[in-house]
């Protein structure tokens, strides 16, 4: 079983020590920094990330700017930060930004790896890199590949292949589809289902002759 790899951003470098000893013994893999450069957000590139544990004073920016850096990049990674700023609209801001949760300077080891542990847990649920066929889902940079050429999608219409691909070879109702992907939208009407599936059908085409998703009279569709 792959290792799951933590990249740390603290500038206490004992406190780095302290959470990279500490994590490595949980069988984690980590990556540390003392501060935001270059080579952090290639690493955001080109690592297999599964959690971020970012502080927020850091020299020169703001952990939560970083952060917002990254999610405007795509990269939906989960986030926690460790951070002194302890105050109760410090923590909701934090919750703001993209924390999945928030730990406040002095913390107890123990706390750290339990939350730590839990939010990986949640989040490895989700699909990270998955390939069906010639189409290839990346979780992290939420990006549809068909033969390695990026789909353009709306973020319906990514949403709306998503639940086709982790939902292969069943028939979804059109129905389902508007639970499922419209959710609380005013546009819960099934002929959107039909116009946004024709959309990213034509996406689609354009990279592959294949027919991947089809209407079953009457029923839905099924991937």
């Amino acid at each position: 079983m792959n290792k799951k790899t933590i990249l740390i951003v603290e500038d206490e470098e004992d406190i780095l020590e302290l959470l990279e000893y500490t994590l490595e013994k949980e069988n984690y893999e980590t990556i540390g920094f003392l501060n935001v450069n270059d080579a952090l957000y290639k690493v955001i590139e080109e690592e297999n990330i599964s959690l971020i544990l970012m502080d927020r004073n850091l020299p020169g920016i703001e952990g939560t700017t970083f952060i917002q850096n990254i999610r405007n990049k795509g990269y939906t990674q989960p986030v926690i930060y460790l951070s002194a700023k302890d105050k109760d609209e410090d923590i909701l801001e934090g919750f703001l930004k993209h924390a999945d949760d928030y730990i406040t300077k002095p913390f107890k080891i123990n706390e750290l790896k339990a939350r730590i542990n839990a939010v990986i847990k949640r989040s490895s649920k989700e699909i990270e890199i998955k390939t069906i066929q010639d189409i290839t889902y990346i979780k992290a940079k939420r990006k549809f590949y068909i033969k390695n050429e990026e789909l353009d999608l709306t973020h319906l219409e990514h949403d709306l292949f998503l639940e086709f691909f982790i939902n292969k070879d069943i028939l979804l109702s059109r129905d389902y589809l508007l639970e499922r992907v419209w959710k609380d939208s005013y546009e819960k009407k099934l002929k959107t289902v039909n116009v946004a599936i024709n959309r990213l059908k034509n996406k689609i085409n354009m990279h592959s002759s294949k027919e991947y998703i089809k209407a079953i009279r009457g029923e839905g569709y099924i991937f």
